[in-house]
């Protein structure tokens, strides 16, 4: 009996920065590759921004979902399973379904696996893991988490995690967005009230990329560091993408086993 073609295709919104990519969706797709030997991996990235300017910049060519999608039909592939680097349930998540189930009838089997928060025990799992990196914060000090934020309705997620954070024990933690809610404006009311001397701030997004680099840590008078500072906090930044810690990339492992497993029904 002929052997199936098998293929997992990573889907990541993308980065321009190398060296934040090699540590996140780089290692988040080593990991995959080396628990799936018997898969071909292929890498796709949503934002066309960035395949663009890397292509323009770097000279380095990374494909859309559809494209490689065609390259997998063109390779042979009959069983598919796409895993997304996405953290919600969202616009980017959503476009990458629609451009894969255009192209379903080409292969024999087809699952997804979910993003990084898409069940309540997900976000439990991510947020113990995130915080096993902060073990102690001190009376003064508070940590504040920048997530993305989507017009998409799966935005409520993040005011969830902000609550869980508190739910959990971790009275000292705090999560905001940069594009949505909970927004700076309800931050500063919350630190006000837990009235902290000194924030940790650190990106709650699979890479410490464009929006890490200038919206939370720049010296933009716009950027939560300078915000916060004006405010008369004293500001660290930890420049770590979620796609840095262990125990978040062994929960995408985990999804891609979900997804997997589901192919076998």
């Amino acid at each position: 009996m002929e052997k199936k073609k098998k293929a997992i295709l990573v889907v990541s919104f993308g980065t321009s920065f190398h060296k934040t990519r090699e540590k996140t969706i780089d290692r988040i797709e080593a990991d995959i590759a080396a628990a799936y030997p018997e898969y071909t991996l292929y890498r796709a990235w949503t934002s066309k921004m960035i395949i663009a300017k890397l292509k323009r910049r770097d000279q380095i060519v990374v494909s859309t979902v559809a494209e490689a999608v065609d390259q997998m039909i063109v390779d042979g592939v009959q069983e598919l399973i796409v895993q997304p680097t996405h953290i919600i349930n969202g616009i980017e998540n959503d476009l990458m379904k629609e451009d894969v189930l255009a192209r379903k009838d080409a292969f024999e089997k087809i699952a997804f696996g979910d993003p990084l928060l898409t069940t309540t025990e997900d976000n439990v799992e991510v947020l113990h893991a995130v915080m096993s990196e902060f073990p102690a914060l001190a009376e003064d000090e508070a940590l504040v988490f920048m997530g993305h934020g989507t017009t998409h309705y799966a935005n409520t997620v993040y005011a969830a995690l902000d609550y869980t954070f508190k739910d959990l024990g971790y009275n000292r933690t705090f999560l905001g967005t940069v594009e949505a809610y909970p927004s700076m404006e309800s931050l500063k009311k919350q630190l006000k009230a837990l009235a902290p001397k000194k924030l940790i701030l650190a990106p709650f997004m699979v890479v410490a990329g464009d929006h890490a680099i200038h919206d939370m840590s720049g010296e933009d008078e716009d950027s939560w560091r300078s915000q916060f500072e004006a405010e008369g906090y004293q500001v660290s930044c930890v420049m770590k993408g979620l796609g840095e810690y262990e125990k978040v990339r062994q929960i995408y492992l985990e999804h891609t086993e979900a997804a997997r497993k589901s192919m076998e029904k």
